[in-house]
C-alpha cells in the first residue's frame, strides 16, 4: 500500500494530471489551474488521447523539466468549474496509481475544490496501490511493487481535516487490501481455522472481543446450517464472532458474512471450469470482520457484532446429501434439496445467532449480512453492482444514501411474497432451493425467514462484485475487489453525524 502525504508544492519526478473533453477538444485539469494548462495539448492529441474516464497516457518530457513523465488520467466530459464527482476522482486516481506499479513516488495534482473531493483522491490512491504475490516463488522477484509514496497536491493540504482524511483513507485501504488478500488466497491456505488465527491477529491490539466456536461447539449447540455444510471436509466449520462495544453507543449494528472458504457444491458438484473461483466465496466474511476492525481502530461510538460463518463445502462420506433434512439454529427444519445451495444455510445460523445476541442487549437499529449468495445476481445486475434486498425502506434508504459517499455500487430488489410457496416441502418447514426463476430474489426471501420483521435488515449480494476476473478497473486490480467495507464503515460513521 502507498504512504500518503500531502503537499501544496510538486516534488517527485512523476505527475499525475486529469485529462477530460469538451466540445471535441481536450482540457488538462489540475489542482493548479497553472500548472501545464496547455504545455502537452499537442502531444496528446499527437497520441490520440480522448480523455475518456479511466484512460491513461503516458508523456515522457525532456532533460530540462523538472518531470521525467507526467501521467494524464481521463476524467470524461469536462465538469463546470473543474467540480467532477467524486467517485470520478476516485476512479481516475486509482486508474493512474495502478499504471504507476514499479514507481517508487508520484505527485497526484488532480483537480479538487472540497475536503470532499481530496477525501477521493486520497482513497483511490490508497485502494489502487495494491499487488498480491504471497505464492510467487521464482517470479516474485519480477513482479511490480504498488506505488511506493503518493503525494496529492493540494491547496488544502496545511489543513488539519485533509491530514485526517489522508490517515482514514491509508486505514480503510488497509482493510479493503486484507479483504482482496483473503478473497485470493488459495483454499488450501485458507480454511476456516486459518481464517480465524488470521482474523485473530488483526485484531490484536484494538478494543473488541473475539469468540470462536468450533465443529463440536456447533454441533451441541444446535447450528445445523453451519455444521451440515463443513461437515463433509477435513477442514471443519468455525463461527467467528467479534464484536466492538464501545461505552453510550450511538447505534448498534450487527454484521454477518458468508465464509465458504471454498465451495465444490458438495454432491450437487459444480463443473471443473470456474470452480478455482470457488475460493472466493468467503468475500462476505471477510468483509464483514475487515469492517468491524476499522470501526474499531476509528474508535467510532457505534456498537458492532460480526458473525463469520466459516464452512468448506466437500464431498465425502460424511458430507450432506440431497434431500436431507437439517435443523437450524432457530429450530426452523431445511430439505437440502441441493447442497450448492450453501450460503443460505450458514447464513440462517448467522442471522439468527445476531438477533439473538442482539434481544439480549437492546436491539438492533440495523442487521446487515453479506454474501457472494447466487449467480443469478451476475445474471440480473452484472459484476459491478451488488443487489440489495431489505424489510425496511428506511434502512435501505439510508444505507444508499451512504453507498453514494462511497461510490460503491447496489441496487435495490424486491423480495415477492409469492416466491415463498416455492420453498415449500412436505417433509420439513422450508427447502433450501425453490422456483428457479429470480434466483437471487428466492434466496434473499430464505434469509427473510430468519430475521423478524421488526429488525430492519439488508441483505447484500455480492456474488459479481467481489472479484474480478480478467482486467482492473479505476481502483479495484484483477482478484478480490474488498466490497463494501467502506460502505459498511461509513453507515457507522454516519451513524455518529446524523444519529
Amino acid at each position: 500500500m502507498a504512504t500518503l502525504k500531502s503537499s501544496q508544492k510538486l516534488s517527485s519526478e512523476i505527475v499525475v494530471l486529469g485529462l477530460a473533453s469538451k466540445d471535441g477538444k481536450l482540457v488538462v485539469e489540475v489542482a493548479d489551474s497553472g500548472l501545464y494548462a496547455k504545455t502537452f495539448l499537442p502531444a496528446l492529441e499527437e497520441v490520440g488521447a480522448t480523455g475518456s474516464r479511466e484512460e491513461i497516457i503516458k508523456i515522457p518530457t525532456d532533460s530540462a523539466s523538472h518531470h521525467r513523465l507526467v501521467i494524464f488520467t481521463g476524467l470524461g466530459e469536462a465538469a463546470k468549474n473543474s467540480e467532477y464527482p467524486h467517485e470520478i476522482l476516485r476512479r481516475a486516481a486509482g486508474a493512474a496509481v495502478r499504471a504507476l506499479a514499479g514507481k517508487t513516488n508520484a505527485d497526484f495534482a488532480l483537480p479538487h475544490k472540497s475536503v470532499q473531493n481530496f477525501a477521493a483522491i486520497a482513497e483511490g490512491v490508497a485502494l489502487g496501490a495494491y499487488s498480491f504475490d504471497t505464492h510467487r516463488g521464482a517470479s516474485k522477484a519480477s513482479q511490480k511493487k504498488p506505488l511506493g509514496t503518493a503525494t496529492i497536491i493540494s491547496h488544502l493540504s496545511d489543513e488539519s481535516s485533509t491530514k485526517s482524511t489522508v490517515r482514514r483513507a491509508m486505514l480503510l485501504a488497509k482493510y479493503v487490501h486484507l479483504v482482496r488478500d483473503l478473497v485470493n488466497t488459495p483454499a488450501n491456505h485458507l480454511s476456516p481455522s486459518i481464517f480465524v488465527t488470521k482474523m485473530k491477529s488483526m485484531a490484536a491490539g484494538l478494543s473488541v472481543k473475539i469468540e470462536v466456536l468450533d465443529e463440536k461447539a456447533l454441533k451441541t449447540k444446535g447450528y445445523g446450517g453451519i455444521y451440515s455444510v463443513g461437515q463433509g471436509s477435513a477442514n471443519p466449520p468455525r463461527l467467528l464472532h467479534i464484536s466492538y462495544s464501545p461505552a453510550k453507543p450511538k447505534k448498534r449494528f450487527a454484521f454477518v458474512g458468508k465464509g465458504i472458504t471454498f465451495d465444490t457444491g458438495g454432491y450437487a458438484l459444480k463443473p471443473a471450469a470456474g470452480m478455482d473461483a470457488m475460493k472466493t466465496d468467503m468475500a462476505g466474511a471477510a468483509s464483514v470482520i475487515a469492517a468491524t476492525l476499522a470501526i474499531a481502530e476509528l474508535k467510532l461510538p457505534v456498537s458492532v457484532h460480526a458473525y463469520a460463518c466459516l464452512a468448506e463445502n466437500m464431498i465425502s462420506e460424511n458430507a450432506t446429501r440431497p434431500g436431507d433434512v437439517i435443523t437450524t439454529l432457530s429450530g426452523k427444519t431445511v430439505e437440502v434439496l441441493n447442497p450448492d445451495a450453501e450460503g443460505r444455510l450458514v447464513m440462517a445460523d448467522g442471522l439468527t445467532r445476531a438477533v439473538a445476541d442482539a434481544e439480549k442487549s437492546g436491539g438492533l437499529d440495523g442487521l446487515i449480512d453479506v454474501a457472494t449468495l447466487t449467480g443469478a445476481q451476475i445474471i440480473a445486475l452484472g459484476i459491478r453492482t451488488a443487489g440489495l434486498m431489505s424489510n425496511n425502506e428506511a434502512f435501505t434508504e439510508e444505507f444508499l444514501n451512504v453507498a453514494k459517499s462511497t461510490g460503491e455500487l447496489f441496487w435495490p430488489m424486491p423480495l415477492p411474497e409469492e416466491l415463498r410457496a416455492t420453498l415449500d416441502t412436505p417433509v420439513a418447514d422450508i427447502a433450501n432451493v425453490g422456483d428457479k426463476s429470480g434466483g437471487m430474489l428466492v434466496a434473499g426471501v430464505f434469509l427473510k425467514e430468519f430475521v423478524p420483521p421488526t429488525t430492519p435488515w439488508l441483505h447484500l449480494d455480492i456474488a459479481g462484485p467481489s472479484y474480478t476476473e480478467k482486467t482492473g478497473h479505476g481502483y479495484s486490480p484483477v482478484g478480490g475487489t474488498g466490497i463494501t467495507v467502506r460502505s459498511l464503515v461509513a453507515l457507522a460513521e454516519s451513524a455518529v453525524s446524523h444519529p
